[in-house]
Formats: structure tokens, C-alpha cells, sequence
């Protein structure tokens, strides 16, 4: 059984305890390739909230680009973060924004990964 802080200590929280039970039935060796997988497609909740504070210097919107959804993202961008409001609600969500995100992305990788296997 596959420990999460040995394989991603850079997680915390709610996103530690859903990757977790995502590899609990995995072995090592799969943890590990999860892991890499993973790694590579998570988008860190600090860079969500940074671009989210580029938002008030007349770039809004770029967070959500960056978290693939394109429509909110032009949204904000052609309506000032939505007066700012959408902004100012993200700066508030930034670590929920960045979980869902992460969510689809270790089930993406998790299935691809059961895919492999056969």
C-alpha cells in the first residue's frame, strides 16, 4: 500500500487526503509512476492565488485560463473580473479553484495508469 507523504510530500490537506485514496490500491512501483504523472499536471494553489493578484493590475482572469477554464477566463478578461467582484471571490477561492482542478487531473492520471495496467 502506497503512502501519500512518502511519494507527494507537497501536499496538504483535503487534496493529501483525496490523492491518498486514489493510491491506496496501488502498488509501489504504480505510486510511483502516478506520482510523476500527477506532479506534472498539479497546479500549485500559491501560483492560483499570485495570478488571481494579477488580476487587479488589469490582467484578470489569467487563473482561470491556467485551470483550462478558457470561458470564465475570457469572461474576466473582457469584463474586468467581472467589475473585479469575480476577482476579488477568487482571491477568496484560490485553494478550492486549484483542488478542483487537481481532482480531474489525478483521476486522469490515476485512469490512465489502470488503463495501462490492462
Amino acid at each position: 500500500m502506497a503512502n501519500v507523504i512518502t511519494i507527494l510530500p507537497e501536499l496538504k490537506g483535503e487534496e493529501q487526503a483525496y490523492i491518498q485514496s486514489l493510491i491506496k490500491e496501488m502498488s509501489e512501483e504504480e505510486a510511483q509512476q502516478f506520482a510523476t504523472v500527477y506532479r506534472a499536471r498539479r497546479k500549485d494553489p500559491q501560483i492560483i492565488l499570485l495570478l488571481t493578484v494579477v488580476g487587479f493590475l488589469g490582467i484578470a482572469g489569467i487563473q482561470r485560463f491556467v485551470v483550462d477554464q478558457i470561458g470564465m477566463g475570457l469572461l474576466y478578461l473582457l469584463t474586468g473580473g467581472i467589475c473585479l467582484i469575480g476577482t476579488i471571490v477568487d482571491l477568496v477561492t484560490y485553494q478550492s479553484i486549484a483542488f478542483q482542478y487537481n481532482q480531474v487531473q489525478a483521476n486522469q492520471a490515476a485512469a490512465m495508469l489502470k488503463d495501462m495496467r490492462g
